[in-house]
Order: structure tokens, then C-alpha cells, then sequence
């Protein structure tokens, strides 16, 4: 695949340890492999519980919209439902996908996760973020920080390439590496920086490999919840107790200040 996208290169690009623990493997995914992840994430964005803007508790609206399989991811938490979106069921976590994350772990660390690993054991990939970018949009600095599992982030790029902040587990600001993301690159991150601050600054227009079909940016990040669905209705519980308090009780079938449904399905 090296030299497929970016002809003009003279060197293939080479698996980078940005800092312990995260690491960069680029060209990882086949051009069919892209091609197929492309169109099942086109599959995944259709309603019922399909591709969203997504509000911040702040009242702003990421630029970058998203679907969720497995569970719902919601600023900040994590529900079995859309319940910043129509409400739906969320759609169910594939097993191939699942396996291709934990064979993106073993490519990036060299090792299967396990008893004898040095980032230990865990369950099975359970819950998928895809994040679509066009050109104009960024995703701030954030941690991925509502799963109770410790097991790697697995993140794959297709479409654009992107500017790919990562950063320390204290703050947002430096110490970090600014990584330039490929369509079909691979990116874990895991043991001492599973919780560091993260980010895209920039997406790069255009720079799609002709062949995929896709205009923009797809990002697929693969996550170990360890929470399954009656702790996440627990927590949308909390999230709904919390906004209870500082609304002094909604409406019947409202929602809080960033988006959650109540009327919800669980």
C-alpha cells in the first residue's frame, strides 16, 4: 500500500512510538479494507440513531457530527439510547469491528492484551465513536475519560488527512506532538496515557485518496466501556438527577441544558 496515496514519497512512512504508550502506525488499513469501512459507516449514519451534531453542556455544537454503536456517547456520559438524537436504540457494536480493534492493539503494541501484557486484560471492544469532519471542522482538546475499562483507544482515519494533536494527561496545553493522520492510518493510545488530552486542530481538504469516495474526514474510535447497559442507564439517571437540581425539575419528557432526552427508551 506504501506509495499507493502519496506517490511522490520517496520513503514509506514508519510505525512511530509518539510517546510511551501511544503509538502510530500508518497505511495500517488496506485501500478495501477503507473502502469498506467508508461504506459501513455510511450504512451506520442512516436514522433511526444516525449521524448528529452534538450539543456541549456549554449550549455550543461540535462541528464534527457523530454516531455511536454499542453505546451512546453523549457530553458526558454514555446512555443504550440516542438521547441527544431521536431517542432511538442505539445500533449494536459489529463483532468484526471488535476484533479488528483488538488486532490494532496487538499490531500497535506487538503483543495481544492479556494477563502477561503490559496493558493488562479487558473485555472485548464494545462501543464505537465515528466522527465525521468536513473541512472546516476541529475537535477540541478532551479525554476520553467517561469509560471505566483502561483498555487502549484504537483510532482509524480515512478520507482527509488530518492534524492530529496528542497530548499529556495534566492539561490541555503542552507539552504535545502534532501528528499528521492519513486516510487509513492507525492510532492506540493506552497504559500511562490513556486518559492524555487529544485533539484536531486542522483537517486538510482534498487530500482523500481518489479511489475511496469519500470527501471529508471519517474517524473511528474504538473503546473497551467496561460498563454495559444498565450502568449506562444508571448514569444517564445521574446526568438526568444532576440537571434536576440545577433546573429545579424539568418538564415532563424534557431534557437537560446539553441535549438529553428524558422521554427516553431504556
Amino acid at each position: 500500500m506504501d506509495g499507493e496515496l502519496f506517490p511522490g514519497e520517496l520513503f514509506p512512512r514508519e510505525r512511530t512510538e509518539v510517546v510511551p504508550g501511544a503509538v502510530h502506525l500508518p497505511d495500517w488499513l488496506e485501500p478495501s479494507l477503507q473502502r469498506e469501512l467508508v461504506d459501513a459507516c455510511r450504512a451506520w449514519a442512516r436514522p433511526p440513531a444516525g449521524l448528529r451534531a452534538v450539543r456541549t453542556p456549554g449550549g455550543g455544537t461540535m462541528t464534527a457530527r457523530q454516531v455511536c454503536l454499542g453505546l451512546h456517547w453523549y457530553p458526558y456520559g454514555y446512555a443504550p439510547t440516542a438521547v441527544d438524537g431521536d431517542g432511538a436504540p442505539v445500533k449494536p457494536m459489529p463483532e468484526w469491528l471488535a476484533r479488528l480493534g483488538r488486532d490494532a492493539v496487538t499490531a500497535a503494541y506487538g503483543k495481544a492484551p492479556g494477563p502477561g501484557s503490559a496493558y493488562g486484560a479487558y473485555g472485548a471492544y464494545d462501543i464505537a465513536l465515528v466522527n465525521f469532519y468536513d473541512g472546516d471542522s476541529r475537535m477540541g482538546m478532551h479525554r476520553d475519560a467517561e469509560e471505566r475499562s483502561e483498555a487502549p483507544v484504537v483510532s482509524f482515519s480515512l478520507g482527509d488527512s488530518c492534524l492530529f494533536r496528542f497530548g499529556n494527561t495534566a492539561s490541555r496545553g503542552r507539552p504535545y506532538r502534532d501528528v499528521e493522520l492519513r486516510s487509513g492510518d492507525l492510532f492506540v493510545f493506552g497504559g500511562p496515557v490513556r486518559r492524555a488530552y487529544h485533539g484536531v486542530p486542522k483537517v486538510l481538504p482534498g487530500t482523500a485518496p481518489p479511489g475511496l469516495g469519500l470527501t471529508g474526514r471519517l474517524n473511528i474510535t474504538l473503546r473497551v466501556g467496561g460498563l454495559g447497559r444498565q450502568a449506562a442507564s444508571q448514569e444517564l439517571r445521574s446526568c438526568e438527577d444532576r440537571c434536576h437540581e440545577r433546573q429545579r425539575g424539568p418538564a415532563a419528557g424534557g431534557g437537560c441544558d446539553h441535549g438529553v432526552r428524558w422521554d427516553r427508551r431504556d
